[in-house]
């Protein structure tokens, strides 16, 4: 049996629609259960929900055989995983946002920038020539611009109406995001037969999308 770590929420449900139709599960997992732990009846896969930004953690460190990640969050954190298919799935934009009229341009001050993702957003602004200070932060990114706690945040966008609700727009994308389908380097090799059919259903996929 693999184990198989995905992030709650959206990205997890895409996952899991890609493996019934791949036919490595025989149903969904109860949405209502608080249950974190999926063992499908087929045992072929046991599905481990955790936080997006844990997933890479849980495969990296051989809590779970594999992972389905955002390329934003891989690239964040810089992790030891092999990284053998873009599932085409999930599909996002890391971007800079801001209020109205702000721009990268606005003052000669150091920018203030709140984020998820410090690291990409050091990055972006150190090849810009922009100075900035980068204020880490957990969620309800969108507040920090509204109550001077920041300039602009880097976050990801999707539809952009939480930006737009929230009086503020896209400045500049980053990068584009797809989910990635990942190993450790130890279920390559101490599971080959496993994680080589579930690669080759998931390639099958990836054509099809």
């Amino acid at each position: 049996m693999l184990t198989l770590a995905l992030p709650k929420g959206r990205l997890a449900e895409e996952s899991i629609e890609l493996m019934l139709e791949r036919g490595w599960l025989s149903g969904r997992p109860d949405p209502d259960s608080k249950e974190l732990i999926f063992n499908d009846t087929k045992g072929k896969v046991r599905i481990l929900l955790v936080r997006s930004q844990d997933v890479a953690t849980y495969v990296e460190q051989n809590s779970a055989d594999a992972g389905i990640v955002g390329w934003d969050v891989l690239l964040e954190g810089g992790y030891d995983l092999l990284l053998p298919l873009d599932l085409g799935i999930g599909k996002c934009r890391l971007s800079v946002a801001g209020p109205k009229g702000w721009n990268l341009s606005s003052g000669e001050r150091k920018v203030r920038v709140a984020t998820k993702y410090p690291n990409i957003a050091k990055d972006f602004f150190l090849k810009k020539g922009i100075n900035c200070e980068v204020i880490k932060l957990y969620g309800s990114i969108e507040l920090a611009p509204l109550v001077g706690l920041s300039d602009c945040i880097v976050d990801l966008v999707s539809t952009g109406g939480t930006l737009r609700a929230n009086n503020l727009e896209e400045i500049e994308v980053i990068m584009e995001s797809t989910a990635r389908l990942v190993f450790n380097r130890s279920a390559l090799y101490t599971k080959r037969a496993e994680t080589g059919e579930f690669l080759d259903s998931f390639a099958l996929t990836e054509k099809r999308l």
